[in-house]
C-alpha cells in the first residue's frame, strides 16, 4: 500500500501538472509550426518532412543504440552507488560516442545515397543530410544526459528540458522555413534537437559532477551486456517502424496522390501533439514506478493509477479535439488542408485504444522481456502494414487509417491476455 500512497499523493498532480503545462506549450508550438509550414511547403512538403522524420526515428535509435530506457533504470538503481554511477555513465557515454561519430561519418560522405533513399530521385536535399552528420552526436548527447536526469528522478529538469526544446524548435522553425521554405523546414527538423545539447548539459551538470564520472577507466563491457537487451528491444521497432510508414506513404502516393500522404502526415503530426501528455507522463513518471515494482500487486497498482486519473482525461480531451476538428484545421493550417477533417473520427479512436496500450507495453521494458516484447511489435507492425497496403487501393488513406486502428485493438487485447495476472 506504500506505492499506492506514493501514487496518488501530491507528487503525481505536481508533476503532471508541470507536464500538462509542458505539453500544452508543446502542442501550442507545434501548432504555430504546423500553421508556418502549412502556408509556405503545402501537403507536398509536409509528406517529404514526414519521411525525414521517419528517418531521424531510426536514426536516433541507432545512434543511441538503444540505450536510452536502459540507462534510465540502471542509474535509478544505482544512484546513490558511486562507483557503479562511474561504470554506468562512462561506458554508455563512450560507447555512444563512438556510435555517434561513425553514424555521422557515413552520413557526411554518403549524402546523395541517403537522399535518395528518403526523398527519391526527384529531389536533391543533400546539405539537409549533411547539416543531420554534423549535429547528430550533439543529438546523441542530449538524449544521453537526458536519460541520466530522468534516471536520478529529477522529473521537473526532465520537463524543463523538453520546453526549452519547444522553443528552440519553433524559434528555429520561423527563421529557417520563412527564409529557405522546404530546405530550411528540413533544417529546422535536423538543428532543432542537437542544440537542446546545451540545456541538458547546463541541468545534468548541476546535479552531477561529470568530470568526475566520465573517465574512459571506468569503461565496463559488463554494463554493455547488460544494457544489451534493451538496444535490442529498441531498436527493432525503431528500424522496422520507419521503414513499415515509408513504405505506406510510398502506397498512398502511388494509389491516391502525394497531396493525400501530405493529408496522411498532417493527421499524423496532429496525433502526435495530444499523444505528448501520454507519452511523457509514461516516461518521466510511470516507468521508474513500474521498474521499481516487485510484485504483481504493486504493478497493478500502478496500472489502475493510469487508467482510473489518466486516460479519462485523455479520452475526454480527444472528444472536445473532434468537435473541434474543422475549426482547428482552419486555424491550424490552411484551406488547402481541409480534407483533413475527415480523418479525425479514424484517428482519435485509434489513438484511445493505443494510449490505452501504451503502459502494458512498458511493462516489457521495464522488466527487460525481450523476446516477447521484439514478437509484439513485430506482429503489430505486421498488422498495421499488411492492413495499410490492402485497405489503402480500397478506402484511400481511410483504409491507412482503420488498419491503424485495428492494429491498436489487436496489440491492446493481446497485452490485456499476457499481462492479465498483473491487471486483475
Amino acid at each position: 500500500m506504500n506505492l499506492l500512497k506514493k501514487i496518488t499523493n501530491s507528487e503525481l498532480f505536481k508533476i503532471s501538472s508541470l507536464n500538462g503545462i509542458s505539453v500544452l506549450l508543446k502542442i501550442g508550438i507545434g501548432l504555430i509550426s504546423s500553421k508556418v509550414l502549412a502556408v509556405f511547403v503545402g501537403p507536398s512538403g509536409i509528406a517529404l518532412l514526414g519521411n525525414l522524420r521517419n528517418f531521424m526515428t531510426s536514426l536516433e535509435s541507432v545512434s543511441t543504440l538503444g540505450f536510452q530506457n536502459g540507462i534510465i533504470k540502471y542509474v535509478s538503481e544505482h544512484k546513490n552507488s558511486t562507483s557503479d554511477l562511474q561504470k554506468i555513465i562512462s561506458t554508455s557515454f563512450f560507447a555512444l560516442l563512438f556510435i555517434a561519430l561513425l553514424l555521422s561519418t557515413a552520413l557526411f560522405c554518403f549524402a546523395s545515397f541517403w537522399n535518395q533513399q528518403i526523398f527519391g530521385a526527384s529531389f536533391d536535399f543533400s546539405f539537409a543530410i549533411r547539416a543531420l552528420s554534423l549535429a547528430l552526436p550533439w543529438y546523441a548527447a542530449s538524449v544521453f544526459f537526458n536519460c541520466i536526469i530522468n534516471g536520478l528522478g529529477l522529473f521537473r529538469k526532465v520537463i524543463w528540458i523538453t520546453i526549452i526544446g519547444n522553443f528552440i524548435s519553433i524559434a528555429m522553425t520561423l527563421v529557417l522555413v520563412i527564409n529557405y521554405d522546404t530546405l530550411g523546414a528540413l533544417l529546422a527538423i535536423v538543428l532543432s534537437p542537437a542544440l537542446v545539447f546545451f540545456a541538458s548539459y547546463y541541468f545534468i551538470n548541476a546535479a552531477l559532477s561529470l568530470s568526475t564520472l566520465l573517465r574512459f577507466q571506468y569503461f565496463d563491457f559488463k554494463i554493455i551486456k547488460n544494457l544489451s537487451s534493451y538496444s535490442l528491444m529498441a531498436m527493432v521497432p525503431a528500424l522496422l517502424g520507419p521503414l513499415v510508414l515509408l513504405r505506406i506513404r510510398t502506397a498512398i502516393i502511388r494509389e491516391v496522390g502525394i497531396d493525400q500522404a501530405g493529408y496522411w502526415e498532417t493527421m499524423s503530426r496532429l496525433s502526435t501533439y495530444y499523444m505528448m501528455f501520454i507519452g511523457t507522463i509514461l516516461s518521466v513518471f510511470y516507468f521508474q514506478k513500474l521498474a521499481q515494482a516487485k510484485n504483481n500487486e504493486e504493478t497493478k497498482t500502478i496500472f489502475w493509477s493510469y487508467y482510473k486519473n489518466i486516460i479519462p482525461l485523455f479520452s475526454l480531451m480527444l472528444v472536445i479535439i473532434y468537435f473541434l476538428r474543422v475549426q482547428i484545421v482552419q486555424i491550424v493550417f490552411t484551406k488547402d488542408f481541409l480534407p483533413v477533417a475527415d480523418l479525425f473520427f479514424l484517428q482519435l479512436t485509434g489513438d484511445v485504444l493505443k494510449a490505452s496500450s501504451l503502459i502494458l507495453g512498458y511493462q516489457f521494458l521495464a522488466k527487460k522481456l525481450t523476446i516477447g516484447y521484439i514478437i509484439s511489435e513485430i506482429a503489430s507492425l505486421s498488422v498495421l502494414y499488411i492492413g495499410s497496403i490492402y485497405l489503402v487501393g480500397i478506402l484511400g488513406v481511410d483504409g491507412v487509417l482503420l488498419a491503424q486502428l485495428i492494429d491498436n485493438l489487436i496489440y491492446l487485447l493481446i497485452l490485456i491476455v499476457i499481462f492479465r495476472k498483473s491487471l486483475f
